[in-house]
């Protein structure tokens, strides 16, 4: 069985997992947005950062990537994933239909927001990134996640004006 994995956030420049391929991919009717409040990763329970998550927007579309899982490590990648994206439940695991940039169209995993859980925020922008300026977790702070996330992008040749943003912003509060 071939193990498809969509990132489009810290799984982008640290997947954790064996893996043989890697490709530019979107995924349809999901957008990504700091969009989860992090009380494990990039805060705490009395100072929560934010993470990004997908969540449904029909119409909407996200740029990422697909990892291929090595062949054979399958059930240590799925193992490795679940313990770091479901540390809460505010993630649901759902294999979702991604395209490649090459043409293929293939099934992922893919950690999805749980529009129910007490962790689903919906804040602007500069709110967002008054929390992201001064968070930290048992990960480290919330600005590396933004930080190396935004930079990733950029290299893929992906564009994303939000994170853009917040990363402009953040570095102004934060200096």
């Amino acid at each position: 069985m071939t193990l498809w994995v969509f990132g489009y956030g810290s799984l982008l420049w640290n997947p954790g997992i064996d893996v043989s391929e890697q490709v530019v991919a979107t995924l349809p009717d999901w957008h990504r947005s700091f969009c989860m409040s992090s009380i494990h990763h990039r805060g705490t329970d009395e100072h929560p950062g934010l993470v990004l998550a997908l969540d449904a927007a029909e119409g909407a579309v996200c740029h990422g990537v697909a990892f291929r899982v090595t062949p054979g490590s399958e059930e240590a990648a799925l193992a490795e994933l679940r313990e770091r994206e479901l540390v809460s439940s505010a993630y649901l695991e759902a294999n979702l239909m991604i395209d490649l940039a090459d043409g293929r169209r293939v099934q992922a995993v893919t950690y999805v927001i749980d529009p129910n859980h007490v962790q689903y925020v919906h804040l602007d922008l500069e709110e967002q990134a008054q929390i992201i300026s001064t968070a930290v977790g048992g990960r480290g702070p919330n600005t590396e996640y933004l930080y190396n996330t935004a930079a990733h992008l950029t290299n893929l040749g992906i564009e994303d004006a939000d994170l853009n943003w917040l990363s402009t912003r953040v570095r102004q509060l934060a200096s």
